[in-house]
């Protein structure tokens, strides 16, 4: 990520209180309207099934990292664990319903032939190991007593197992692998027919195939909760994705709208269309572009072949796709906060885009296998619990890390609609 491109505002029990936009009462009645009930979710990212990680109290696999952190999601609730008290939503209250749970991609990592102990490891391996974890150890239970949903968006390893990586071995074909991202799709989207790898990739596997599907088989989706419109974008808002987010906010336009996407808004250079190549051939292991994105990159200094840097990262700037995007985000002030993972840490953050003209809560979280700081320092694994009064147009992020078994840093901003 492009640090010098975006103000950091850690978080350390901030509080931004939204007075404006309450909600009034309706019909003639003169008895106040119902209060709306507070939304609590959970929130976390890239799982990685398929990897090791360093050992940690005896564990090291995805199953045994991911599997631990799903027993204390399981126990704040179970257990009643009190919220911290530091002014935030519900502060110092027992943690007891919990409306949804959401998971932003790289449920699998893909199979590059780096990564231990599954070398080649298809998704179609590590998606049901996966599964097994979150769809049903994971147990957490809304105000009904029923099982809270579990949300998802495909992230950047997810869509490379299905259309392909430049680092997969020369017969990158066999390893096409959509399970992942199918499943994902079709818990996302529910098509009346449901999708299949073979479906996706084709009945030989083929790329050009692969990449067809994905154009035309993209996640976007929302769900509204509460007052509040949460939608979920596969990898990033590009400009095949734009088009369908508009349509899910058309659908309860005057609500706050609160983004879950995989990337980071700058989002990474490599992640664009090769503008080098295209075709069959357009992910390749010179160019390093991984097609996951439906914009064509077009930043043209350098432009070589190969344009990385030494560590054979593409390592230019997104600010030409950014401008797109921020113009976009412009049209849809009720656009008040963005959900990520990717970049692998537990940040509040403003965007502010790469001319200083918006300004948009963003929330990163920590993976439990790639962490850019727990990786090293075990005690900062985290995920993030999220509690919103859409009443008072109010939500309160906070930091839970849990193989301490601590609350880290809180954050409350406001939903109302973005002055920029």
């Amino acid at each position: 990520m492009d640090v010098m491109k975006r103000r950091l505002i850690y978080a350390s029990l901030a509080s931004v209180v939204a007075l404006s936009g309450l909600m009034s009462g309706c019909g003639s009645s003169d008895s106040p309207a119902a209060a709306t009930p507070v939304t609590t979710f959970v929130y976390t990212s890239d799982a990685h099934y398929g990897i090791k990680r360093a050992v940690f109290s005896g564990l090291s696999s995805a199953q045994q990292v991911n599997g631990a952190m799903i027993d204390e999601m399981n126990r704040l609730q179970t257990a009643k664990v009190a919220l911290p008290s530091d002014a935030g939503i519900n502060a110092g209250q027992t943690l007891t319903a919990v409306d949804f749970v959401v998971e932003t991609g790289d449920a699998i990592n893909r199979p590059d032939g780096t990564t231990t102990p599954y070398l080649y490891a298809n998704a179609t391996d590590t998606w049901p190991q996966f599964h097994a974890d979150y769809f049903t150890k994971l147990n957490l239970k809304t105000a009904a007593n029923t099982k809270a949903p579990l949300w998802m968006t495909p992230g950047n390893h997810d869509v490379s197992a299905a259309i392909g990586y430049h680092k997969t071995p020369t017969d990158t074909t066999s390893y096409l692998d959509a399970t992942s991202y199918v499943a994902i799709y079709n818990l996302m989207m529910s098509p009346a027919t449901a999708l299949t790898n073979t479906g996706f990739i084709g009945a030989s596997p083929a790329r050009v195939t692969a990449a067809a599907s994905y154009a035309s088989k993209r996640v976007v989706t929302s769900k509204v909760v509460n007052g509040v419109n949460f939608v979920f974008v596969g990898m990033w808002p590009d400009s095949i994705s734009r088009p369908l987010i508009d349509a899910e906010i058309a659908k309860a336009p005057t609500l706050p709208v609160i983004l879950f996407t995989h990337d980071q808004p700058t989002s990474e250079s490599k992640h664009f269309t090769n503008p080098l190549d295209t075709g069959a051939t357009a992910i390749n292991a010179t160019n390093k572009f991984e097609n996951l994105l439906s914009d064509v990159f077009a930043e043209t200094t350098p432009l070589s072949t190969p344009f990385s840097d030494a560590a054979g990262k593409i390592a230019l700037s997104t600010d030409i796709e950014q401008r797109a995007f921020v113009a976009w985000l412009k049209t849809h002030k009720n656009i008040v906060a963005y959900f990520h993972g990717n970049d692998n840490a537990n940040e509040y953050y403003t965007y502010t885009g790469p001319d200083n003209d918006i300004r948009l809560n963003i929330f990163r979280v920590d993976s439990p296998m790639k962490g850019n700081f727990s990786a090293t320092d075990p005690t900062r694994l985290s995920f993030q619990v999220v509690s919103i009064d859409n009443d008072a147009k109010k939500m309160t992020v906070r930091e839970y890390r849990w193989n301490s078994k601590v609350w880290g840093n809180t954050i409350t901003v406001s939903l109302a609609p973005r002055a920029l």
